[in-house]
């Protein structure tokens, strides 16, 4: 049971740091924004790439006031929210196996 503990512990740690990296190309994708970028070179576009599955369902909703987007900030708050959640599910079971 050490094993499945360990396995969740090591999970936990692995999706949370996966959940850090989106929150950080969300953080260069706003700053890239502000610049008059090239949607056309690869780093942009790869980041594009990345992060419009996740912006593009909010953009559809009306958080837009003037000119000022808030999807990227609902878009922090729900990769926190689920972070969290998912990571929180996976520290009890690695708790439950004796992992932790």
């Amino acid at each position: 049971m050490f094993i499945i503990g360990q396995f969740f512990a090591s999970l936990a740690i692995l999706v949370s740091m996966i959940f850090k990296v989106i929150y950080f190309l969300l953080v260069i994708r706003i700053i890239v924004s502000w610049f008059q970028a090239s949607s056309f070179s690869e780093p942009i576009s790869l980041l594009y790439r990345i992060t419009d599955p996740i912006l593009l369902p909010l953009r559809r909703l009306p958080l837009q006031v003037g000119m000022i987007d808030f999807s990227p900030v609902v878009a922090f708050i729900l990769i926190s929210f689920i972070d969290s959640f998912v990571v929180g599910i996976l520290q009890r079971l690695a708790f439950q196996f004796g992992g932790v």
